[in-house]
């Protein structure tokens, strides 16, 4: 019965998740037990005949995770289960199995023949996102909104200046999954300690010709198994990676509060519910369900981790935690992506209250402005920044605008005539350079 709410369809795509199912694995492990014996009878290690036969029967029609199941009860070894059954099924030409092999030069190669696939999903799903957000800051680059700091009012930005950040973001991810590829995107047929000792001279050339019917390349040098820095590192990627999903969506759902209203997400109005009792709820579910996955997605950082220093060339501690962490690690952040690209695809944007919320502070968001105007003025910069300290706790004490305490002030009206500071009072007149900080950051991001 399922439990996992993986295996009950609540998260992942069909396309990642098949790619961990048990028969799925299964048949992996057989595709590298066909390409070594096809390879060693190449080489004239083996009968031919063999290898068509070993090629003929390794298949999870024949060789089932049941049948492995059933054995692994007698042997207490998955690996050498499944070399049992697929030998039996082989007949005469069953001693060939697994040649000159061990456990993981099957297990770790078809982790990376697996890799390979998802990693190709995450990484359009990651570009998809990039994409969005690129668009967004382009489209919203006059979007003029008010920056927060401390949870407080700062000075003004766009929406496309936040989107631009995010999409910039999206390109580091990028970047970073194209770099660790090469480090993880891997296979091995070294042996018990990863010697090559037991296929003799031709060993380097067996795995050489392995690798390439699989479509991989091999390990510099191994251990018994792959060395885990390289799973560690997909894994700190993976929770980096949703850790920055997870901002993107905190955001909408900062923004989505009641009192600001700038973002929400997407509402299907014809039959959403929000609240089983309150019938007005729109919520930032989706937001919410990316912001909870990523909990977990930087829980499995630390086993990930831990499974790098094993004892002397392997032991099996890290076995049993990375039948979790690694589909763990691909299915949520696939259904993380998922979402985020759907809440983004469908963000309503509240340009009003946007326009709103500048308005709340009475002008204290352009003090900044008004600073650096009076000393630019010659006023000198210390001096300015404590006459417009004075002027926003005299405001804030009495209600009134910035602009009608500064036309007040004579140390500040004899340096800034009503028309200037008029001006400076305009959140459209102090965006800096934002049009060509969203434009570097575009180019940027689509670069990655």
């Amino acid at each position: 019965m399922p439990i996992c709410p993986i295996d009950i369809g609540r998260y992942g795509s069909f396309e990642m998740k098949r790619l961990f199912e048990e028969e799925y694995r299964l048949q992996k492990m057989l595709d590298v037990e066909v390409a070594l014996a096809e390879t060693l009878a190449e080489l004239g290690e083996i009968p031919k005949e063999a290898a068509d036969e070993i090629r003929r029967k390794a298949v999870v029609s024949l060789i089932t995770p049941e049948k492995v199941k059933v054995r692994e009860k007698k042997t207490r070894h998955d690996i050498m289960a499944m070399v049992e059954v697929l030998a039996e099924e082989c007949g005469e030409y069953g001693k060939y199995v697994h040649w000159g092999a061990t456990s993981y030069d099957i297990v770790d190669t078809a982790w990376g023949i697996i890799f390979k696939d998802a990693i190709s999903i995450l990484e359009k799903r990651l570009t998809d996102l990039r994409d969005l957000l690129c668009r967004l800051a382009l489209e919203n680059k006059k979007t003029i909104m008010v920056g927060r700091t401390h949870g407080q009012h700062a000075t003004p930005i766009t929406l496309g200046f936040k989107m631009a950040v995010y999409a910039a973001e999206a390109g580091r991810n990028i970047e970073r999954l194209k770099e660790l590829k090469r480090r993880l995107i891997l296979g091995k047929m070294s042996g018990a300690v990863g010697t090559m000792a037991s296929q003799g001279e031709k060993a380097l050339e067996i795995e050489r010709k392995v690798m390439d019917k699989l479509g991989l390349k091999p390990a510099e040098i191994t251990t018994q198994i792959i060395c885990r820095d390289r799973i560690a590192e997909f894994v700190c990627w993976a929770a980096i990676t949703a850790s920055s999903l997870d901002r993107i969506s905190t955001e909408i759902r900062n923004l989505q509060r009641t009192e600001i209203l700038e973002l929400a997400e997407g509402f299907d109005v014809k039959g959403q519910v929000g609240s089983s009792t309150m019938p007005h709820k729109q919520n930032p579910i989706d937001c919410e369900k990316v912001s909870g996955l990523a909990k977990v997605m930087r829980g499995l950082v630390v086993p990930a981790l831990e499974n790098i220093p094993l004892w002397h060339e392997r032991d099996l501690t890290d076995s049993s935690s990375e039948r979790f962490i690694i589909p763990f690690s691909f299915i949520v952040l696939d259904e993380m992506l998922i979402t985020i690209n759907k809440v983004l695809s469908n963000i309503r944007i509240y340009q009003e209250n946007m326009r709103r919320n500048l308005e709340l502070s009475k002008g204290a968001i352009l003090t900044e402005a008004v600073m650096m105007a009076l000393a630019k003025k010659g006023v000198g910069r210390q001096k300015a920044h404590e006459l417009l300290r004075e002027v926003s706790m005299t405001a804030f004490r009495e209600g009134s605008t910035i602009k009608e305490v500064l036309l007040r002030r004579p140390e500040i009206r004899e340096h800034l005539s009503e028309r200037e500071i008029e001006d400076l009072m305009k959140p459209e007149n102090y965006l800096g350079k934002i049009d060509e900080l969203v434009d570097r950051a575009v180019n940027y991001a689509k670069s990655s």
